[in-house]
């Protein structure tokens, strides 16, 4: 297998063609190539010294950071893989996770030193722990524990295969999966990237998901740091914050639809200057049609989109002169991505206007969970990963997302799928928000459940959202119980809990 692909090169290309241009502005400080190029080389050499070897599985624990993507970036030219965990996870979650992917090594940022402790006190064999940064892991590297006999690889150069990240799914299941993705699935990814949303060297993007998350590397910020931009990297994400950033000088952005909402709803939205930026970016969810509009009415290019992990993420772009002329559409797929539309019974591929199960492959597809035999052979079938979500492809080959399968329900025989639900009663004034899920009736089999959060200023009860539901649905679809919360349970990545939801019913 070749090297052509690897991802440590990319800084060391920008740091020999533009040494002086700045990678990564962050907590007030600027890197450039030439700093971020010689840190992660540096930390890649003292890694290899200390004994570990490809394939060694590097933990964090930090926000998105300077020294994180140091980290990464050695690692991808150590050959190692970066596990970033999410600091957003109980100590219970944290240390399921670590006994998962058992790391060679965890690198803790100072402020998630207590998080750490707790987590690693959980498990009965600890790996090294060292800080995070010039302070620490960059200053003294402690050895790798290989208690368990097996011996360690033989240090070799990184090929395309080999794994660089291994991210956990947002968790929306009983147990998040691990996700490794190789240098190739990077590279790929990115290129598709490149073929809708390019960047250039004169880009400033401002990256605020978080780096636990796929999105965190692979959309817009590793294709910055190949094409020698600007990444502005943010610790957390503050509406009011990014907004002031948008007004000096950054030229695009990458967020969940609350991301765009937040930022929309803040009272300097109408105050700042959003002509600097040539186009955002939005994916991991629908993107409402009030939010969108609040950004394309300012004269700002928005790219939709589809993803998963499991697809590096990119899978499905809707670019922005398409949009108006395809509603509630996340578009087609990007370069180096095919997709099919299969007979979630049969397995069937189907053809033209079609309903049914979103099939996807490409160079940028996983090769299967890590240490989940049983998951990857669910998922991956036939050469194809099987993503279960339920999609309608139109008669110009635009996709929309309709529902996750696992989570219709049947009622009485009828399939019910509770996206359709939820659009109609998000469609009444006094909904702010709206989760129905299929719950267990002895005569029915299940009935619909939703969970209502009002808008501000509103109060609701049970008779007025059936007569609105009955006012535009079949009466089988309307739900049969409904309960009024102050919010709905979500991932780090704003996905409803729904398995939370539906325990909670039985």
């Amino acid at each position: 297998m070749s090297d052509l692909h690897t991802l440590g090169r990319w800084t060391s290309d920008r740091a020999r063609r533009r040494p002086e241009a700045v990678a990564v502005v962050a907590d007030g400080h600027e890197t450039t190539y030439a700093e971020l190029d010689e840190r992660a080389a540096a930390l890649a050499a003292r890694l290899v010294r200390a004994g570990y070897r490809t394939g060694d599985r590097l933990a964090t624990l930090t926000r998105s950071s300077t020294d994180h993507v140091v980290a990464f970036f050695a690692c991808a030219k150590a050959g190692l893989v970066l596990v970033p965990l999410s600091w957003r996870l109980s100590a219970e979650e944290l240390a399921h996770q670590l006994l998962h992917s058992r790391p060679a090594l965890v690198l803790v940022e100072a402020p998630r030193a207590d998080a750490a402790r707790a987590a690693l006190a959980l498990l009965e064999t600890v790996p090294p722990v060292e800080l995070l940064g010039r302070d620490g892991v960059e200053q003294h590297v402690p050895g790798p524990h290989r208690g368990d006999g097996a011996p360690a690889l033989a240090q070799r150069p990184p090929r395309d295969d080999d794994p660089l990240l291994l991210v956990y799914t947002s968790g929306t299941g009983r147990t998040p999966k691990a996700v490794p993705l190789s240098h190739a699935n990077c590279f790929w990814t990115n290129l598709s990237l490149a073929g809708v949303a390019p960047l250039t060297q004169d880009d400033v993007v401002l990256a605020v998901l978080p780096q636990f998350h796929v999105g965190g590397w692979n959309v817009q910020p590793l294709l910055a740091w190949w094409h020698g931009a600007t990444v502005v990297v943010e610790g957390e994400f503050d509406a009011g914050r990014a907004l002031g950033l948008l007004g000096r000088g950054v030229t695009t952005m990458m967020g969940v639809p609350t991301t765009y909402r937040l930022m929309a709803e803040h009272p300097g939205f109408a105050g700042t200057d959003l002509t600097g930026l040539t186009r955002v970016v939005t994916g991991g969810a629908a993107m409402p049609a009030d939010v969108l509009a609040a950004w394309t009415d300012r004269g700002v290019p928005v790219v939709q989109g589809y993803g998963l992990t499991e697809a590096s993420p990119n899978v499905l772009a809707l670019e922005p002169a398409d949009a108006a002329g395809h509603p509630g559409s996340v578009g087609t797929p990007y370069p180096h991505v095919d997709v099919a539309v299969a007979d979630p019974a049969t397995g069937e591929l189907l053809h033209g206007p079609a309903r049914g199960e979103l099939l996807v492959r490409g160079p940028a597809v996983f090769a299967g969970y890590f240490r989940d035999p049983d998951a990857t052979a669910a998922v991956l079938r036939d050469g194809w990963l099987h993503t279960g979500d339920l999609v309608a492809r139109d008669d110009a080959g635009y996709l929309s997302v309709v529902d996750r399968l696992g989570d219709m329900y049947v009622s009485g025989g009828e399939n019910i799928s509770p996206a359709e639900v939820e659009a109609v009663l998000a469609g009444h004034p006094a909904v702010a928000e709206v989760a129905v899920v299929g719950v267990p009736d002895r005569r029915w089999g299940e009935v619909g459940h939703a969970y209502v959060v009002p808008a501000a200023g509103h109060d609701l009860d049970a008779e007025t959202l059936t007569a609105h539901c009955r006012a535009h649905l079949a009466a089988f679809k309307a739900p049969r119980t409904f309960s009024i919360v102050e919010a709905l349970p979500r991932t780090p990545l704003h996905k409803v809990r729904r398995r939370s939801l539906r325990e909670a019913r039985r």
